[in-house]
């Protein structure tokens, strides 16, 4: 569906429905652009942007961070003060974003994936492990560029992908849906031999030649503006995914490097291993995210600058909508640094509290007010059904999405939450993430409540199965900050509260069919009913069809699953997993799926402990002996 035509159809349900008349008006507005061709997107992903390293998010104490270009852009557009990333890392957001569905539903809850479930430490040091998570989006997922694509639009990705076990794993971003496909690390690849040598110069050979501001010359920016130039003729969606401000951390700018040594009062590094200062006191990082700011400026600039081909007298910026976020909150450490501070929020990367998943986001585009600040809660998994609706592009049949569609929010009234409506067209007021991994959360946000159930409290003092925060307090509209530290758990002051969000919160897990952590029958340290663990006695195989003997010591076996591959022994060895029969005889039985090499049985007890066999070493023991799973795993 055309744009055009979208807006004569958005008219007819207007009046049908009586809508405001503040939407009238966005539409009447819309009208009055006869000539406007169907709108561009640019959906700009950062990489571990925390919510407090933008300077337009200052909060309490001042960043040291200077982002002026996105700071820029928040005053042309809507600045969400409560947006979340999908998930607390990188290529389950990513996934999320492309794919509309969310973490839980599509079993991708963490990086890489496609491994069969192990301690990720040593083997009896860990009281919890991971359950099998997907390494990828599937093949043929209806990804956003594929509908785009279908749509007649131009897709274009530069930079990052991680949607798959590994950068250069498959399926890569030709196989979901994108025309252009490009990942040159510019200049945050790696100095050699360290971080404190092989600053880009003025040189004309140097490949990260410095230009006239001083700023290295980065290709995956170059890349983005690339696509922009070759394909403006046409509607375009561009997902550029930067590198920056990911670890390794590091600048090839000397001069930048020196200048926030100077703005933060602290000695130019010696050591090119180690940063221990705490808080927003790291110069790399401080460089890093300014690196960040000048290039996607760069990019805005050329949208201000360029006529658009399509839309004579008017320039690309006109048409064009802009979504800039990031993927998780802030790492606070990596490799040996102290990298950055989410404060006032609790923790960061790899966890899902406050600081893990809060993240900056700013959309502006054709219709959006200006220079808004909004407190409505939103997500990733919101960009997919939007960007749908803003373009007038129908849902594809039969695809569930798991965000909600903003743009009645963006067109009307940035600042009412009760334009958000779920898939089921009720105003949204809940918001959900799993993670069953490192820190090992599921978490539940509630209106201005959040609920964090803890999988790993048992024989773990320091750690409550349940917390509860309140994070605002909403009243008439007025939105009042409480306690966005989480330092507060209000778990036993309100019980009933606490069981009510936990009861919900497993009604929807259970919806999206979940999976859980599990115990750890090594566990060295006592730990309830791990003497009761089931014992697998023999395997046997006949045709496809693989039988396992099992012993119940005390705890039944309640499920189990086949954990197999179609590649072992490849680079990219990709483990995936289907049901096994728990039959009443003793015994499990499972059919081999076609091409498989390697299997593994998995039993999950009645305890929740999660029993292997052939039992796998532990991650950290299989890299470092650069071993794969199938070494250990029965052959078809």
């Amino acid at each position: 569906m055309k744009y055009r035509n979208y807006v004569i159809g958005f008219i007819a349900l207007a009046v049908c429905f009586n809508c405001n008349s503040k939407k009238l008006d966005v539409v009447t507005q819309s009208k009055k652009d006869t000539g406007r061709p169907e709108p561009n997107v640019l959906l700009l992903l950062t990489d571990d942007l925390g919510w407090q390293d933008v300077k337009a998010y200052d909060i309490d104490e001042p960043s040291p961070y200077e982002t002026p270009n996105i700071d820029a852009l928040a005053k042309k557009g809507i600045q969400f003060w409560q947006a979340y990333s999908p998930a607390p890392t990188c290529a389950p957001s990513r996934c999320a974003i492309m794919s509309g569905n969310h973490p839980a539903r599509a079993q991708k809850t963490h990086v890489v994936g496609g491994a069969p479930p192990t301690v990720s430490g040593h083997k009896n040091v860990q009281r919890i492990m991971d359950p099998w998570y997907s390494g990828r989006m599937p093949e043929n997922e209806i990804t956003l560029a594929r509908v785009l694509q279908q749509n007649g639009y131009t897709t274009g990705h530069a930079g990052k992908w991680h949607m798959a076990i590994n950068h250069h794993a498959f399926p890569q971003p030709e196989d979901q849906g994108f025309d252009v496909t490009t990942s040159d690390r510019g200049a945050t690849s790696p100095q050699k031999p360290h971080r404190l040598t092989d600053f880009a110069t003025t040189n004309a050979t140097d490949p990260y030649r410095l230009d006239d501001n001083g700023f290295p010359y980065h290709q995956n920016n170059q890349d983005a503006l690339n696509f922009l130039k070759e394909n403006k003729q046409d509607p375009f969606f561009l997902y550029y995914a930067t590198f920056l401000v990911h670890a390794p951390i590091h600048t090839r700018s000397k001069a930048l490097l020196e200048k926030y040594c100077k703005k933060l009062g602290v000695p130019f590094p010696t050591d090119p291993e180690h940063w221990e200062v705490e808080g927003q006191n790291n110069p790399y990082y401080c460089a890093m995210v300014e690196m960040l700011d000048y290039y996607v400026g760069q990019v805005f600039d050329y949208l201000e600058a360029t006529d658009d081909p399509r839309w004579p007298g008017h320039k690309l910026i006109e048409n064009t909508y802009i979504i800039f976020t990031s993927d998780n909150g802030g790492m606070e450490k990596a490799h040996g640094d102290i990298v950055t501070d989410n404060y006032p929020l609790d923790k960061g990367k790899i966890n899902a509290k406050e600081g893990g998943t809060r993240v900056p986001l700013i959309i502006s585009g054709p219709g959006i007010k200006s220079g808004v600040a909004s407190e409505v809660v939103v997500n990733g998994l919101d960009f997919y059904p939007t960007i749908l609706s803003l373009l007038g592009i129908e849902k594809p049949k039969d695809k569930l999405l798991d965000g909600a569609d903003l743009s009645d929010l963006l067109l009307i009234d940035p600042t009412d939450s009760k334009l958000v409506k779920d898939k089921n067209g009720n105003t949204r007021s809940e918001m959900m993430w799993h993670f069953p991994h490192a820190s090992f959360q599921s978490t539940l946000r509630v209106g201005d409540y959040k609920l964090i159930r803890n999988y790993d409290y048992k024989s773990n003092a320091d750690t409550p199965e349940f917390e509860l925060y309140q994070l605002y307090s909403t009243r008439n509209g007025k939105v009042k900050r409480v306690d966005i530290e989480e330092a507060h758990n209000l778990a036993t002051t309100y019980p009933e509260k606490t069981k009510e969000m936990n009861d919900q919160l497993t009604s929807i897990l259970t919806e999206m069919e979940a999976s859980y952590p599990y115990y750890n029958p090594f566990y060295k340290n006592d730990l309830e009913h791990k003497e009761t663990v089931p014992t697998v006695l023999s395997d046997s195989k006949e045709n496809n069809q693989v039988v396992f003997k099992f012993k119940e010591n005390g705890a039944a076996v309640v499920k189990a699953d086949l954990i197999y591959t179609t590649n072992g022994g490849h680079r990219y060895e990709e483990w995936f997993k289907t049901d096994a029969t728990v039959n009443s005889n003793g015994t499990i039985t499972a059919i081999l799926p076609k091409s498989t090499t390697h299997y593994i049985i998995n039993l999950v007890d009645s305890n929740n402990f999660l029993i292997s066999y052939p039992e796998i070493p532990a991650n950290k023991t299989l890299r470092m002996n650069k071993q794969k799973y199938s070494e250990y795993a029965l052959n078809n």
